[in-house]
């Protein structure tokens, strides 16, 4: 699971594992494989990272 921000701000977590797409357009757009979007502040590249250091605690 990975904590990420709305554009509002409000805090979130997100299970990773889901995650089909990120796009930056220029906001970034998240789409799950279930279709949900999510709009949030972090980069693509912020996210990727925060999905790396979740899955290498994991894997410990």
């Amino acid at each position: 699971m990975i904590v990420l921000h709305k554009l509002s701000g409000d805090e979130f977590v997100l299970n990773s594992y889901h995650i089909e797409t990120i796009e930056a357009t220029p906001d970034t757009v998240i789409t799950l494989t279930n279709d949900r979007k999510y709009l949030v502040k972090e980069k693509p590249e912020e996210i990727i990272r925060l999905i790396r250091e979740y899955r290498k605690v994991l894997s410990v």
